[in-house]
């Protein structure tokens, strides 16, 4: 049997990512929607609302910019966002033994397509893979490209519906909600809690704070409670 007999096809590959990433498209779905009524309500512009999330595909970092456009300076933004999104850095370290051989193109389209939900997905199935040499990115794309269409879809519903709200109602708390929603699944160690917490309560205790600063107070504080948790462990 030759070298290439043993390889998956790519085409197998990627709908068999489509599928195991289709049961979270359900509950990605809602939040691109809440994501694209919220950016119009912040003042957005309607084709910057969706071109964000085609250019930066992150919905933790989209939820945030709609909490701080108005209110806030650009480079604050820009680093809470940063500090927010750090969590990528682990997500390409865990994942990069198992794409060493791809070529240059391969890597830098399977990195845009690097999320949470796809990352779930895709790291669970090249841990059951004997040989990391012959996992095949077929998967991973499939996976990350569902995902961004049904992101991209769902962010359109939600300016078009956002277009088409009352200008007097009122969907701020929705934020919170989507945010709680995202963050408890999430809960799985003593570390993530603990971070979680401390998170919670400085945002809370330091919302006074100029220029949304308790948000990036907050994101700083978790990180580094998280972190000091898992060194001690």
């Amino acid at each position: 049997m030759t070298a290439q007999s043993h390889s998956p096809r790519l085409a197998d590959e990627f709908w068999r990512g489509v599928r195991a990433e289709f049961p979270l498209l359900i509950g990605v779905a809602p939040f691109g929607m809440i994501y694209g009524v919220l950016a119009l309500a912040a003042g957005i512009p309607a084709v910057a609302a969706q071109a964000m999330s085609a250019i930066v595909f992150a919905g933790s970092a989209q939820f945030i910019t709609t909490q701080l456009y108005a209110s806030t300076p650009l480079l604050l933004t820009a680093l809470t966002i940063f500090v927010v999104n750090l969590r990528h850095l682990l997500y390409s370290a865990s994942v990069a033994p198992y794409l060493q051989k791809l070529r240059p193109g391969w890597k830098y389209l399977l990195a845009y397509l690097l999320t949470d939900e796809a990352y779930a997905v895709v790291i669970a199935d090249f841990q059951r893979s004997p040989n990391p040499a012959r996992n095949s990115p077929g998967f991973f794309l499939g996976a990350g490209l569902a995902l961004w269409a049904t992101w991209q879809a769902s962010t359109a519903v939600g300016v078009f519906l956002g277009a088409n709200l009352p200008q007097n109602w009122s969907l701020d708390f929705t934020l919170a909600l989507t945010f709680i929603a995202i963050i408890v699944p999430t809960l799985k160690d003593r570390g993530l809690v603990v971070a979680a917490v401390i998170a919670s309560l400085t945002g809370v205790l330091s919302s006074a704070l100029p220029y949304k600063l308790g948000l990036l107070l907050a994101a700083l504080l978790g990180i580094l409670g998280g972190y000091w948790l898992g060194e001690k462990r």
